[in-house]
């Protein structure tokens, strides 16, 4: 713990809500630089991620949580119970829900997982900056209904509209308590898993719906050379021959396009040159195996 002022305020706060409705863009948004990788498929986000926000009064940890959704396997399975028990585990709740659309059902889904809460839940209708501001009060209504909310905060995360006013509201709600991570720290996770989730940002991006939910990454060998160089060696773990054969392309094409474009977000990570060697190899069906999501580091013990 750290030295802070009277009055500092310090919390843990759980974004929760159907995949693909902007978790990790409003994550990467409050605390000021890209924490969580970000793709336009649902249930991107695997793992419970602690990112910092610190402030001179304040110092909020955000819980980026898995997509809730309906499992199809032991890793959707896992990666639910993650989501669901971030809830237990914070002073406040953040529900983030599409402006765009009326209430579904998954977002009641939600909503039922909340109401026994006595944590304050904030309702956040995200992408208010693809509709008239007319239909956000319409919106509300429709939401508003859905469980017991404190507050309710209308926000663009890509816009970065009504976030500053949100980082002021959560701040109210915290308790006075200390300062848990160094003030330049902004994510609790090493350097080797934001690699590989890079790597993995860039096989979502570049592949169909065939390939994204099916793939693993793992970096096995991370080395700084005496030029200054940084050697990295990570493997894409996918679990048929078919999908191994998109994710290389013809004649390399594709694995080398992730390779360039992982190279790229990576040096600017380390602020070091890198050399990213990629390799694919099949575990086949792996997202139902305990001891495959164990090595992967998406079976995650409590």
């Amino acid at each position: 713990m750290f030295n802070t002022p009277e009055g500092y305020r310090s919390g843990f706060v759980a974004l929760v809500g159907r995949p693909n409705v902007g978790k990790s863009t409003l994550l990467n948004k409050l605390v000021g630089q890209k924490v969580a990788i970000m793709s336009d498929k649902p249930q991107t986000t695997r793992h419970k991620i602690h990112s910092v926000l610190s402030r001179n009064d304040a110092q909020i940890i955000f819980l980026d949580t898995p997509g809730i959704h309906k499992p199809r396997h032991k890793l959707g399975e896992h990666l639910v119970d993650v989501a669901l028990g971030a809830l237990k585990e914070v002073d406040v709740v953040l529900f983030l829900a599409e402006a765009s659309d009326p209430p579904g059902a998954g977002d009641q889904y939600i909503a039922e997982q909340l109401k026994g809460l006595k944590t304050p839940v904030f309702l956040l209708l995200n992408k208010i900056d693809l509709i008239k501001k007319e239909e956000i009060l319409e919106r509300i209504h429709q939401y508003k209904d859905l469980a017991p909310f404190a507050e309710i905060v209308p926000v663009s995360a890509l816009a970065g509209e009504n976030v500053d006013r949100l980082i002021d509201v959560i701040i109210r709600y915290l308790p006075e308590g200390p300062q848990y991570y160094p003030a330049e720290m902004v994510t609790d996770r090493p350097e080797r898993f934001i690699m590989a989730e890079i790597v993995r940002e860039k096989v979502l991006h570049l592949t169909s719906e065939e390939i994204p939910h099916s793939v693993a990454v793992v970096v096995e060998q991370m080395q700084k050379r005496s030029n200054g160089l940084v050697a990295v060696n990570a493997v894409i773990y996918t679990e048929r021959d078919s999908q191994k054969a998109i994710l290389i392309g013809k004649g390399g094409k594709m694995l080398k396009e992730v390779g360039r474009r992982a190279r790229e977000e990576i040096e600017n990570l380390l602020g070091s040159k890198v050399y990213l060697e990629l390799w694919v190899k099949v575990k086949k069906d792996w997202r139902n195996k305990v001891g495959d999501l164990k090595n992967f580091g998406l079976f995650e013990e409590e």
